[in-house]
């Protein structure tokens, strides 16, 4: 008797533990099978749908075009060693800026791209001149990572180790030296290298 009372009594919670109960409770209408293909593809999408949203916003012309206060920027790489150089190779934004392995490199992404939104909707860098006037803000902020991160992008194309600084021209070596002791990464001597480094 008491179990029929029980029984009949709407269940009463918030929204998040009708939810709950909803998705933990077995279902009567669908099969083990057609859960798992629903699954399956909703994940599949996801993961695809990733893919394609990381390849369409990791371009140069994505980078340099899409956000209005980044024209100026793009123009500075268009001049450097990083776009154009004797031996043909191209580093991009996305190589010198994103990290190179999942899940760090969504992350980065997702918090870089909401950053620059609303930076970008607030005007803070919408004309050279108010670009120019927080360039050593922004400088500093992406030398403070690089340092934070041992310069971990410039890795990924330039190599050093013992034997690569042992072939290099004398008044290079004790500088690079520094990096193989740790005693200072790749930023701190490499500032202006594909963006005019501002005045400190």
């Amino acid at each position: 008797m008491a179990t029929e009372q029980q029984e009949s009594v709407p269940r009463q919670g918030g929204f998040l533990s009708r939810l709950w109960r909803w998705l933990s409770t077995p279902s009567a209408t669908w099969s083990v099978l057609a859960l798992f293909v629903v699954g399956l593809v909703i994940g599949a999408g996801g993961v695809i749908g990733t893919q394609v949203m990381v390849a369409a916003t990791g371009t140069n012309e994505f980078c340099g075009g899409a956000c209005h206060s980044m024209q100026w920027v793009a123009q500075e790489y268009r001049q450097s060693g990083h776009y154009a150089n004797r031996t043909g190779v191209r580093a991009t934004c996305h190589d010198c800026h994103i990290p190179d392995h999942y899940p760090q490199l969504l992350w980065y992404k997702t918090k870089a791209g909401i950053r620059d939104a609303i930076q970008e909707a607030r005007g803070v860098i919408s004309t050279e001149e108010k670009f120019k006037k927080e360039r050593l803000r922004l400088a500093k902020s992406v030398w403070a990572e690089y340092k934070e991160n041992n310069s971990e992008n410039c890795q990924h194309c330039h190599q050093f180790n013992a034997d690569v600084v042992a072939k290099q021209k004398e008044f290079v070596r004790p500088m690079h030296q520094q990096f193989l002791t740790k005693a200072a990464t790749c930023i701190d001597c490499h500032k202006g290298v594909a963006h005019t480094a501002p005045d400190e």
